[in-house]
Order: C-alpha cells, then structure tokens, then sequence
C-alpha cells in the first residue's frame, strides 16, 4: 500500500460542543472533568463549551469521537462535529462587530 498524502481536503477539525448541567455539586465537578479532559487531548478553547482540535484524518478522528464517548458525562448533550482543513479557511468570525481575518491554518511541522 502507498502512503496516503495529506491534503487540506483530507485533514481535519473537530470542533466539540456541549450542554452540561452545572446545578449541583457533583454535576459541575462532571462538566469541569470533561473540560480538562478535551484540554488534555489538545483541544483548544473557542468558547467556554465549544472545543477545537486538528486531525491528521478520519482515522484520527474517529479515535477522538471514541475517547469523548467513554469521557461524556452521563447527562446533558455533546456533539462532534467534523470537517475539513480547507473548510476551516472558509470560517468567518465577528469580534465586538468587527470581522476578523481569515482563520490561520497551523504549521503542520510543528503538529507532527
């Protein structure tokens, strides 16, 4: 088999959101628990229940969806979802109403 080559169309985002109830004690030390578990895998913060990671491919990102599954609290809702390199160029973003530049895509040396 030859080498797959990466390509922005191959490589990929992970963007996880999530809703978890934070009433009681026990359910804001569960919430917490999954933050620093997505921090850990090298998610990166976008907004306080919304996470980022890049991904070499789909074979990568499945083992992440399979990690998340076995971190989720058991209440409240988490999704996935997943896409390309070349549509994560395409985000556009607002900032006190101002747009902001096109998303910076990182420096694959340093990923791998």
């Amino acid at each position: 088999m030859g080498e797959e080559i990466l390509t922005g169309y191959r490589m990929m985002w992970l963007l996880t959101m999530f809703d978890l109830p934070v009433q009681t004690k026990k359910e804001r030390r569960a919430a917490t628990k999954f933050r620093d578990f997505l921090l850990n895998q090298g998610f990166e913060m976008c907004q306080y229940s919304v996470y980022l990671r890049f991904v070499a491919g789909k074979e990568q990102a499945d083992t992440f969806i399979q990690r998340i599954s076995f971190a989720a609290p058991n209440t409240g809702s988490v999704q996935i979802l997943m896409f390309t390199d070349r549509q994560y160029e395409k985000i556009v973003s607002f900032e006190g109403g101002e747009r902001e530049a096109a998303k910076e895509n990182p420096d694959f040396f340093e990923l791998f």
